[in-house]
């Protein structure tokens, strides 16, 4: 397998321009794009894994998918034998400068029962942060883990307090919302009536609804006279 030093190459190696384009026409203030593709770093990401992951996590990224790659690592460590995870996360989460990176890392991520109230601790306390992107990592992992009878209610005591001006941790807001909406439609109707979301993040939350395909269009059409 690939030693960790030689990660660089590969990435270089397997660099696509039009993807590079593509992605950062998707991420327009982020200039240190290769253009690797997914499944590739998903490779890379097992073989990094399987070798010295550790030694990996360690080294300076000069690329955004060495970034990426390290937090695919880490959600294989979730998986597989999570060791240390929560010590791996909170050193990961200062490095997340765009939603692509947020977004791939939390998806990554797995935890099991027993994990979860520790997961919901730690991840509140970057729901306050003044920093967009550990903001959005809260709020991607409230949707990808937390949307459940169980933790619902717990949801909407955040988002009460939501108060951002920065559009990635807004468009997060509103994502995990629609989501809410599709799963627990009565109780999110209600919050929505109620909140105190500021009128962009309103707005964003009931179009990401609506955009949704399962929703009617009757529906969609009653949600849009709800926009502020």
């Amino acid at each position: 397998m690939k030693e960790t030093f030689n990660i660089k190459n590969e990435l270089i190696k397997n660099k696509d321009e039009n993807y590079r384009k593509f992605s950062s026409s998707l991420l327009p203030k982020i200039n240190n794009i290769l253009g690797v593709r997914l499944p590739i770093l998903r490779k890379l990401a097992k073989e990094i894994y399987k070798t010295n992951y550790k030694n990996f996590l360690k080294t300076k990224s000069e690329y955004m998918e060495e970034t990426m790659l390290k937090g695919m690592v880490i959600g294989l460590i979730s998986k597989n034998n999570k060791e240390n995870i929560f010590y791996y996360m909170k050193n990961f989460i200062p490095l997340i400068d765009n939603w692509s990176i947020c977004d791939s890392f939390c998806c990554s991520l797995s935890f099991d029962k027993s994990q979860k109230q520790k997961l919901w601790n730690f991840i509140i306390n970057y729901f306050d942060s003044d920093f967009q992107y550990s903001k959005r990592f809260a709020l991607v992992m409230m949707l990808n883990h937390f949307v459940d009878e169980e933790y619902i209610f717990k949801i909407f005591d955040k988002l009460n307090n939501f108060k951002s001006d920065k559009y990635y941790a807004q468009m997060a807001c509103a994502w995990l919302i629609s989501i809410c909406y599709i799963k627990f439609k009565k109780e999110t109707k209600i919050f929505l009536n109620s909140s105190q979301l500021d009128k962009f993040t309103y707005n964003k939350s009931i179009q990401k609804i609506i955009e949704s395909n399962r929703i009617c269009v009757q529906e969609k059409n009653e949600l849009r006279k709800l926009k502020k």
